[in-house]
C-alpha cells in the first residue's frame, strides 16, 4: 500500500468511532485514539517541513545517517517494538479534535505529499536537515519517513481499538 493510500485508510477509519470513542483513554499512560492520530498527524508535518527545509536549502551535507537511522532505511520502516521517547519529548498529544477535525488534519498531510509527491526527487539529495535520531536526511528521506512512521502506527491503532471495544465505549 503506498503512503497516500495508508493515510487514506487512516482518514476513512475515523468514520468508525464517536467523539466518546476518539477521546476514550483505557489507562493512564495509554493514548486515546484521537492522541495517536494527533501524534502521527504533527509528526507528518514536522516530517514534510524538514522535507521543505531541504528543498529551500543552498548549502550540501556531506554527513550521513546515524547507525540507527542507516538501519531504518534499509529496513524500509520503524523496528515493530514500542519507541519511549524521553520525557521532555514525549507530551500526551491532544485528545480534543473532532472526527471532522482529525479528517481535515489528515486531508492537509496528503494535500502536501501530493503536492511534493513528483518533485521530491528533484531535490538535490546533498541537500539535509538533522533528525536527532536518525542523522541527516535529505528531502526524499524525510518524505518517505512520514509513510514509515504511519505504517509504524498500525499496531498501535489495532491495539487501540481492541481496548476500547473490550471497555464497550459507544
Amino acid at each position: 500500500m503506498n503512503d497516500l493510500k495508508l493515510i487514506e485508510a487512516y482518514r476513512s477509519e475515523l468514520q468508525n468511532y464517536s467523539l466518546e470513542q476518539l477521546r476514550h483513554l483505557s489507562s493512564e499512560g495509554v493514548w486515546s485514539i484521537g492522541q495517536m492520530y494527533d501524534h502521527v498527524i504533527l509528526v507528518a508535518h514536522e516530517y514534510l517541513d524538514n522535507m521543505e527545509a531541504c528543498a529551500a536549502s543552498l548549502e550540501e551535507q556531506k554527513l550521513g545517517k546515524t547507525e540507527f537511522g542507516k538501519r531504518l532505511f534499509e529496513n524500509g520502516g520503524f523496528p515493530s517494538i514500542k519507541i519511549k521517547l524521553p520525557d521532555e519529548l514525549n507530551a500526551p498529544p491532544n485528545n480534543s479534535d473532532t472526527m471532522e477535525e482529525l479528517m481535515s488534519r489528515l486531508d492537509e498531510v496528503m494535500q502536501r505529499m501530493r503536492q511534493w509527491e513528483i518533485k521530491v526527487d528533484d531535490v538535490n539529495p546533498y541537500y539535509k536537515v538533522q533528525h536527532d535520531g536518525f542523522g541527516w536526511l535529505n528531502a526524499r528521506e524525510w518524505y518517505d519517513l512520514v509513510g514509515m512512521h504511519f505504517r509504524h502506527h498500525l499496531r498501535q491503532k489495532e491495539e487501540l481499538v481492541e481496548k476500547l471495544r473490550l471497555s464497550e465505549v459507544k
